[in-house]
Parts: structure tokens; sequence; C-alpha cells
């Protein structure tokens, strides 16, 4: 890998870093307001409205200029967000704001790495940025916990900046404060991308003949033999992947009886399985076998109904050791197990899949396109199954329930995927054979 590739993965260390970090503060901000529980995981439904509203547009204005480019803007408008929710906008409206900056910067972010790296190394650049993104989440996550814990906000607030009055009172106003600096860093590294020199065609800039433009590679993506099964996939992961997030957190609380702190510590776990997964895929899947490791995604789902059956009174209490204010407990280890063991599969099938489908998009259309149309299929999946478990906390459905419904739905579609991949498969090879007899 190349210089250029390093620091975008600083880059996206940072910037994801803080957009994990503030969705614990602005849950914090939440409780806060005394805000209803099923208000929760609307922080993320409308962090990721952008990357569906904004889909047929934010293909076309990453690959208008240099993706670098691209990247500070956009992480300037998360820094808005940042600031709108520390000066009393509501966190619903400050983490939309956020979330346009992420839209705009994902197709930058997964399109410069086909513009700088050949086919052959797609899967182990994702793996790496994979790894690198899970690492941001559990950092970010922690220290989103750790930032709103009493004895560091404590901290924080007793700070005095002479002459300037910050009007900061409230943990997590003082959690934001330190995300906000954060957010500084990763434009700071934005400035440092080089330009790859790649340029495309003109961008339209007609809204009507964007959304024909997104429709064409959207159909074009959905009708390629690859490109269907590997973004059912990835659409799959990530709405499962967010919503699990709220299922752990709330988890946390009903079976392991923890609080919002410790409970995004706890959430974080199951990131460092992840990563794990992320790089082994990366070190041994290469992008013409990488549809070989479906079946893990058939395992994840079974293996996630198992948080269903266990909670912290099957074991005793005893505590093993302690890492600062953080204990590990006898009776919390098996969900450590399981947590880590879920993140693990997860990442080792989802990597080689968003390699190969990174690859069918740039072979088919450009890559600012193609990573907009994976966003939008991939946040519808996140909205709906954000909303569906809205809806199931607002009817105060167990969240045991909630986790078995969870798991058997991610298994049984991802066996329905293997079975179209089969037959695709079969398709193909009868195709090839009557070409073989024709000659």
């Amino acid at each position: 890998m190349n210089r250029s590739f390093y620091t975008i993965m600083a880059a996206q260390f940072f910037s994801s870093l803080a957009d994990n970090a503030l969705l614990i503060a602005a849950i914090a901000l939440l409780v806060q307001l005394n805000a209803p529980a099923w208000m929760t995981p609307l922080l993320k439904l409308f962090f990721v409205l952008s990357y569906v509203v904004l889909a047929a547009f934010v293909g076309a204005f990453a690959d208008s200029r240099p993706k670098g480019n691209v990247m500070f803007i956009t992480n300037t408008i998360k820094f808005v967000g940042c600031v709108a929710m520390l000066f009393g906008s509501h966190p619903l409206l400050s983490y939309a704001i956020v979330g346009l900056g992420a839209a705009a910067y994902s197709p930058a972010k997964y399109g410069i790495l086909t513009e700088l790296l050949p086919p052959e190394k797609l899967v182990a650049a994702n793996g790496w940025i994979e790894g690198l993104t899970v690492g941001s989440i559990i950092l970010g996550t922690v220290l989103g916990g750790v930032l709103i814990s009493s004895t560091v906000s404590q901290s924080l607030l007793s700070l005095d900046i002479p002459v300037l009055e910050t009007g900061v009172d409230t943990p997590a106003e003082s959690a934001i404060m330190i995300i906000m600096m954060i957010y500084v860093i990763a434009a700071l590294i934005n400035l440092k991308i080089p330009d790859t020199g790649a340029r495309y065609v003109s961008q339209k800039t007609n809204p009507i003949e964007l959304i024909k433009d997104f429709s064409i590679c959207f159909k074009t993506l959905w009708n390629d033999r690859l490109g269907q099964i590997s973004l059912a996939v990835t659409t799959l992961f990530w709405g499962a992947g967010a919503t699990l997030q709220f299922i752990v957190i709330k988890w946390a609380q009903v079976a392991l009886n923890m609080n919002l702190s410790q409970g995004a510590i706890l959430q974080a776990i199951s990131a460092v399985g992840v990563a794990g997964g992320a790089v082994w895929a990366a070190s041994r899947i290469p992008l013409r076998n990488s549809l070989n490791v479906l079946p893990y995604g058939v395992v994840m789902g079974l293996i996630v109904c198992l948080l269903a059956i266990y909670h912290s009174d099957m074991l005793p209490n005893t505590t093993l050791m302690t890492v600062g204010k953080f204990e590990i407990s006898l009776n919390l280890l098996p969900a450590y197990f399981l947590l880590i063991l879920v993140g693990w599969l997860a990442g080792y099938f989802v990597v080689p899949m968003n390699a190969l489908l990174q690859h069918r998009g740039h072979v088919l259309m450009s890559a600012g396109h193609s990573i907009a149309v994976q966003n939008f299929n991939e946040n519808i999946s996140v909205l709906t199954m954000l909303l569906v478990y809205s809806m199931l906390i607002w009817l105060d459905v167990p969240i045991q329930y909630v986790i078995i419904g969870f798991g058997v739905t991610v298994s049984a579609i991802m066996w329905l995927v293997i079975k179209r991949h089969a037959r695709n498969q079969a398709e193909y090879d009868s195709m090839h054979l009557i070409g073989e007899h024709k000659h």
C-alpha cells in the first residue's frame, strides 16, 4: 500500500471516531432531556436519512472534484452538526446534519480506493479500512462512554478558561467539546490527501438527470449476477449492524444490569471481533473466492439468538480483573465471548463482499456512483430495521424476543441469498455450456 492510502486511513479513523463518540454523547443528551426510550434508536435513523435522500446526488458530487477535497468539505459539515448540538439544537436534528456530511463523505472515502489501487488489492485495502473503521467504532464508543462518565466529565467541567464563558454545564456538553476537536484533526488530515489525478466526465447538475443516472446505476448493479449478491449481503449487514448497536445497549441494561456508560463499552467489545474478522478475511480471502464466505452470515444470525438466553445471574459475580474503572467479572465472560464471536463472523463475511461490490461497481460505472448506490441500499436497510426496532421498543416487547427475531431474520435472509447465488451460478454454467456447443 502506498503512503496516500495510509493518509486516507488516518482521516477515516478520526472522522469515524468522532461520529461514534458523538452518538453516545447524543444519547446522553436525550437522557438529559428526559426523552422517551423509543427516541434513542431514531438518532441513527436521522443520521442515515441523508444517505437515502441524497443518494442520487452525493455520487456525482464525489466524482466532481478530487476526493481529498470532498472529504474535507464533508468533514466540515459534520463539525457544524456538532456545533449545533452543543448550542441547543435538538440532538436528532443535529445528528442529522452530521449524517449529511457522512453521506457525502462515504463515496469519496471508498471511491478513492479504486482510483489508487488495482483490483487484486481491494480485499486487503477493505480489510484494513474496515478493521480501522471498526477500531474507531470501538474507541469512539468507549471514548463517548468515558467522556460522559461522572469522573471524567467532572474533570472537564472543572476546567476554567480565563475570560471565556463556554456555557458548557453538563457531561454531554463537555463530551461534545472534545469531539469537536477530533473533527478538526480529521479535517487537517483531509487536507494532506493527494489528488490521484482521476477525472470523470463532467457531472450533471440537473436534479432530474441525476436521479435518472442514479436509477440506471441502481438497476445495473442489481441486475449483475455478482453485484446483486454482494449488494444484498452488505445491505443486510449494515442494517443489522446499526440495529445491533442499540440492541446491545438495551440488552446490557436488561440482562447484565449495566448503565449507558458501561453498555457503550460492552457494545464496543463486539467491534473487536469485527476488526479481527475483517483483518483475517483481508489476509486469507482473495477477490475471486469472496463468495465462499456467505455461509458465515447464516451462522452469525444463529449465534446472535444465544444472547437472548444469557443473563448475568447464570454465573457468580466474581471479579477476575479490573482495567481502570471497568471490571471483568466471571458472569460477564460468556457475554463478551458471544459478542466477539458475532463480530468476528460479521467482519469475516462482509469485507470480501464489500471488496467484490466495489470491484463490480468500478467495472460497471464510476466509483462515486457505485458507492452511492451501495449506500442507498444499505441505509434503506438501516432505516427499515431501526424503525421496526423503535416500534418494538415502543410496544414494550421484551428485548429477548427482539434478539431472537433479529437473529432468525438475518439467518433466513442469508440462506435465501446463498440459494440465489447457486441459481445464478447454475444459469451462468448453463449459458457457458450452450456457448461451447455453438462453437
